[in-house]
């Protein structure tokens, strides 16, 4: 049975230098955000402490975005690319993002469990340097620090980014009618 195509009159022109931006941005912060919150997992696990919902989160919407990029691919690379289809994408993953972004702000600069006052405190002021285990610890330390903030500025961008390709799929739908 022959796939589902559009019918022949109705064209959807993608501009592709917008569209190859947003792939390759997305893919980078979605793949950027996997990797640093499987990291923080096995990290939380080698130190015989509880992962925090999260992390197991991000992971999962992590490789989401990847799904949906390569599926973005897919799609463009047999002609099938439809505005629905990314409006709807784009808004799930832009949901999933907001979340994730929301709790990590919280995580990184709340009052509780201030992330970024504690990497200020005890790492990134009391630099260790040498070849002893206590720089090797402050090493570490600091790395993940700065996965955090990583971590931050990639949700960042791929929230607004994912909000971006659904204005963007609906302005290539309203050209095609």
């Amino acid at each position: 049975m022959p796939a589902y195509r559009p019918t022949a009159g109705r064209r959807y022109h993608w501009p592709e230098l917008q569209l190859n931006i947003w792939l390759l941005t997305v893919l980078v912060g979605s793949a950027t955000c996997l990797g640093v919150y499987a990291w923080f997992m096995v990290v939380q696990s080698q130190l015989n402490l509880g992962i925090p919902w999260l992390f197991p989160f991000m992971v999962t919407v992590g490789a989401l975005g990847v799904a949906f990029v390569i599926t973005i691919l897919v799609l463009a690379a047999q002609r099938f690319l439809l505005p629905g289809i990314i409006i709807i994408g784009s808004f799930i993953l832009f949901s999933l993002w907001l979340t994730g972004l929301i709790e990590t702000a919280l995580q990184l600069y709340g009052g509780q469990a201030n992330v970024n006052s504690n990497c200020q405190n005890y790492v990134t002021n009391m630099p260790y340097s040498g070849n002893t285990v206590e720089a090797l610890a402050w090493l570490t330390q600091n790395t993940i620090c700065n996965c955090w903030k990583a971590a931050f500025a990639f949700e960042v961008v791929n929230t607004i980014f994912y909000f971006w390709m659904m204005v963007m799929s609906w302005q290539v739908h309203r050209d095609a009618t």
